[in-house]
């Protein structure tokens, strides 16, 4: 769909001014963006992620935060059988290593890092154990298990790591699964990764 003739232009050389009228970039300023012209003119959607490259710096840790989905949200991973066939296939999928790890009903957040250098990227490391789980799914019909991609953020300081580890080791506390984080059982460490700058 192309832009509308009077749509204000960003980074071009057109847009409207608080009179309404349409200006060269010199001529006037551009008034703010109103409610009426969100709905005037569809705004851009973000449908999936934005994927960063992992950053190498020096001699830093590259510990990546992740949390991936299951379609729709449904409530099927906090499973035994579950989370045997998903250890199974992190330690399948070799090209990342898996921290500490936390598994919802709904959704998964773990902690992982490259165990390569130059690292494969993550979004193929990721869709490689999404589809050796799927593959292993004790329940077919619970198929598709996964949403189509994930949310992922590299950690910038040590102290980023224990605090978002202690925050999500707190989800199943908050959303009433049980009182005590001791208590849930769907949870882990494969591997012990630790923070060097």
């Amino acid at each position: 769909m192309g832009r509308p003739a009077d749509r204000p232009q960003i980074g071009g050389t057109c847009f409207r001014t608080s009179a309404g009228q349409l200006n060269g970039r010199d001529e006037a300023r551009p008034s703010i963006w109103s409610s009426q012209m969100n709905e005037e003119y569809e705004l851009p959607q973000r449908r999936l992620p934005a994927r960063q490259p992992i950053l190498n710096a020096g001699n830093r840790s590259n510990i990546i935060f992740l949390t991936v989905c299951a379609k729709d949200r449904k409530p099927i991973l906090a499973k035994e059988e579950f989370h045997h066939v998903l250890i199974k296939a992190w330690k399948a999928s070799d090209r990342y290593v898996v921290g500490k790890y936390i598994i919802l009903p709904d959704h998964i957040h773990l902690f992982c890092s490259p165990a390569f250098w130059p690292e494969e990227p993550l979004a193929d490391w990721v869709k490689y154990w999404k589809a050796l789980v799927s593959k292993d799914w004790p329940n077919r019909e619970e198929r598709p298990i996964w949403q189509k991609s994930f949310w992922d953020r590299q950690l910038r300081r040590g102290d980023s790591y224990s605090a978002k580890w202690s925050y999500v080791k707190n989800n199943p506390v908050r959303h009433n699964l049980v009182q005590n984080t001791d208590e849930w059982p769907y949870k882990g460490e494969l591997v012990h990764l630790l923070w060097h700058d």
